[in-house]
């Protein structure tokens, strides 16, 4: 599937450091890519059935960083992205709206499309459609069912049954519970609510994630190697990720709602399937609220992309508002973060403009500022700050530093 253009990235003299990044399974500080000289990155992409609000937003500029930090430290990056094309939110939304399914999700992914090229995010390697992967899916979940790890469930109102995937079976490289950290009462809550199906009788356990949906009238479905259906939302991205990267990957990344089940049970799939662990690191986005609740497409609260850009936002200064916070941390926006951006960026443009004023000497302290910061755990309000110090404290503008600024934050200034 067609991704969406590629945003230019400057060369600049130098490099960062081999970024360090929060590891949710071990707690703590990891370089994912110790001893490589490729980097790999897979994020889970949107559910198509309404367009890119903040969070979303957030979550792929943090990645973006990710991966220009990657390639100013030399390394070769290879990055992918899933699109849920097919799955129940999608359909419920169609069904009320009156409108086809497919319509809906490739208008929904054209909109996402022109919003990351607005924020100018580099695009993945592989923007990949699930319902483009489906017969490879379903292959995996026959194999799955030929190891052991796969049992069906009896489902009287479908044509055949549906597949579920033995949390409790031993693997190599993985056991409940080993990405998340979580207790199992924890993780039943969230399976509940998240997606999972906890109280289906049937199950060997509660937690056991679907892995194989058998045809429903009325709902899509397709022929496979397990019968017709569709696939469970945790395989289509164990299989994708392995397919298109090799396991295991650098950075298994997305937003803190996916810690449980999605990361922790596509670890588990991916670990059944390839003896090997899904990533060498879990990354996760913290959650954005407006209005005292968390941006969720089920409450309505939602502040998209596309609206801002609607009313006249610079896409630069939506960019440089949400790098002003720190990736991982939980926030809340407020209307002034886009006034407080604008301003700032004003203040970036002008100095951008500045020629041979200030200190130029000092630009190399600068630059090396803003490496460090990045690398630091993505810690991108301390780039900010670092280029917002440097111009209070008199810093010529030097054309090396507007190209850092663009190649590392993402925003071409002047």
């Amino acid at each position: 599937m067609r991704a969406w253009q590629v945003p230019s990235v400057p060369e600049v003299p130098g490099s960062a450091p081999r970024p360090v990044v929060h590891d949710t399974a071990s707690g703590g500080p990891v370089d994912p890519t110790a001893g490589e000289e490729r980097a790999a990155l897979y994020v889970c992409g949107i559910t198509p059935y309404d367009a890119t609000h903040l969070g979303h937003a957030a979550t792929y500029l943090a990645f973006d960083t990710l991966g220009r930090v990657w390639r100013d430290a030399g390394l070769e990056v290879e990055y992918a992205q899933n699109t849920t094309d097919v799955d129940d939110p999608l359909l419920e939304r169609a069904a009320r709206d009156g409108v086809d399914w497919r319509a809906l999700a490739a208008s929904q992914i054209d909109l996402f499309r022109r919003d990351m090229e607005a924020l100018r995010v580099l695009p993945p390697d592989d923007f990949v459609a699930v319902t483009g992967e489906v017969e490879r899916i379903a292959e995996a979940v026959a194999f799955l069912q030929e190891t052991g790890y796969a049992y069906a469930v009896p489902t009287p109102d479908a044509d055949g049954d549906d597949l579920y995937f033995d949390v409790q079976r031993p693997t190599e490289a993985w056991s409940l519970g080993d990405e998340s950290g979580l207790d199992r009462d924890t993780m039943l809550a969230l399976s509940a609510e998240r997606g999972g199906d906890p109280e289906r009788p049937g199950k060997r356990d509660a937690l056991d994630p679907l892995l194989w949906r058998a045809a429903r009238t009325g709902e899509p479905s397709w022929d496979s190697a397990v019968g017709p259906g569709r696939p469970g939302w945790h395989i289509e991205c164990s299989v994708i990720a392995g397919d298109r990267l090799g396991l295991p990957i650098s950075v298994q990344g997305g937003g803190s709602d996916l810690v449980f089940p999605h990361h922790e049970m596509s670890a588990g799939h991916a670990a059944a399937l390839a003896h090997q662990p899904l990533a060498a690191a879990f990354v996760h986005t913290g959650m954005i609220a407006y209005q005292g609740e968390k941006i969720s497409k089920s409450l309505g609260n939602l502040v998209t992309v596309r609206g801002l850009l609607d009313d006249g936002a610079d896409p630069r200064a939506i960019r440089l508002a949400l790098l002003s916070h720190k990736y991982s941390d939980d926030w809340e926006w407020f209307d002034t973060e886009l006034t407080s951006a604008t301003t700032r960026l004003a203040t970036w443009d002008a100095w951008a403009t500045g020629a041979d004023a200030g200190h130029a000497d000092d630009a190399d302290d600068v630059a090396a500022r803003i490496r460090a910061r990045v690398a630091d755990d993505l810690d991108t309000p301390g780039a900010v700050a670092a280029v917002d110090t440097a111009i209070a404290g008199g810093t010529a503008v030097t054309s090396d530093l507007v190209d850092l600024v663009d190649a590392l934050l993402g925003i071409r200034l002047g």
